[in-house]
């Protein structure tokens, strides 16, 4: 009997640690449990991240507009390209320095005409106007320009055709007679014809509309502009205080160059040109010389009318800043734009301001000095 007495008390100890066993595990769990919470779960004041609206933390910041510095060739308005007469009892022209670029080309019988490119500008007279010659339209095509001009030669015709070019002929709306206040073209009466004709970009524009042309455009400058002021200070740069361009022996082009202004003053002819409107001088900032093939063309009308290869890798140079550097022209095709490259192949960085590109013939004998 004693010995059963011991085993039940036995018993009864083992139970009891057990019980006190369990009870201390229990509470060491539920401890547990309340320190191991994540400390981020307890933090009220953490931003909710699907309350975009109210978290700054988790904004993105707005795309800034990107806005061009350069001046000369802005906005959205469509080029407007003007074929202008420069023969001598043509000049002084309207207008011409109110343009961004101007390109002067051969023609028949020893002379030039120039095709001068307004944009975002509201000019009251242009002129005088003169008919088109077919390669014109190749620059016309590469900056994407609303083309006016008056008359046209065959070649100039069918290209107009063929490239769906949008252009507006004078011939149209010419009056022959004196300005009036509907006239869209009309003759100066201080000129004799055919060097007299002019119009406006009001007129053109007027017209452009009426024929459903397109009036604004985006596509890029054919030049590659900078705002940064652009020097030449290469091995290569050589002083151009004065550029001559005998384009026959009866033009010649000559620029100077004034140091105060780092602008250039053109000369035609051996006269110093001005515009026509504002008396100012003829002056650019950049100049360009394109060496390209000319030759008469057969044609069967015996007027001595000219061809010219736009298109391939030209020679030329690029002058500026009393400085001036050998390039390459190159155009692949004659609707898409010049890339004017340096030696190595780099585009070329361009002045912000206005530019003559003079397309002269080879064996032009170009003097810079």
């Amino acid at each position: 009997m004693k010995r059963g007495k011991k085993s039940s008390k036995k018993k009864t100890k083992r139970s009891a640690i057990i019980v006190a066993l369990i009870i201390v595990i229990i509470a060491l769990i539920i401890y547990g449990l309340s320190t191991s919470k994540p400390k981020h779960v307890a933090v009220q004041n953490e931003p909710d991240k699907t309350n975009f609206e109210n978290d700054t933390v988790f904004q993105e910041e707005p795309k800034q507009e990107e806005k061009s510095d350069i001046k000369i060739f802005n906005g959205t308005d469509r080029p407007i390209a003007f074929m202008i007469d420069n023969n001598k009892n043509a000049q002084p022209q309207a207008s011409i320095n109110s343009t961004y670029m101007v390109y002067e080309i051969i023609v028949e019988g020893g002379e030039t005409r120039l095709m001068a490119l307004f944009k975002g500008k509201d000019a009251d007279q242009v002129g005088p106007i003169r008919s088109s010659r077919h390669y014109f339209l190749d620059y016309a095509m590469e900056n994407d320009a609303i083309y006016a001009h008056l008359g046209m030669s065959p070649q100039a015709a069918e290209a107009i055709n063929q490239f769906g070019i949008n252009n507006i002929n004078g011939q149209a709306y010419d009056t022959g007679k004196a300005r009036t206040d509907s006239a869209l073209y009309w003759r100066a009466t201080h000129k004799k014809a055919p060097h007299n004709a002019y119009t406006n970009i009001k007129s053109i524009s007027q017209i452009a509309q009426s024929k459903g042309y397109k009036t604004t455009s985006d596509k890029k400058s054919v030049l590659n502009y900078v705002a940064e002021e652009v020097n030449l200070d290469v091995a290569s740069a050589v002083v151009a205080n004065e550029v001559t361009i005998p384009y026959t022996s009866s033009h010649k082009v000559k620029y100077v160059y004034n140091e105060q202004t780092k602008r250039y003053t053109r000369y035609s002819k051996g006269k110093k040109m001005s515009d026509e409107m504002s008396k100012d001088d003829i002056t650019t900032k950049n100049i360009i010389v394109t060496f390209a093939e000319n030759y008469t063309l057969n044609d069967g009308e015996d007027k001595g009318r000219q061809d010219v290869v736009t298109v391939g890798n030209l020679d030329g140079y690029y002058i500026t800043n009393g400085k001036a550097i050998k390039i390459k022209c190159k155009k692949e095709s004659r609707e898409t734009q010049t890339k004017y490259v340096d030696l190595e192949g780099n585009e070329i960085n361009v002045n912000d301001g206005n530019t003559w590109v003079n397309v002269c013939p080879t064996d032009s004998n170009v003097v810079i000095e």
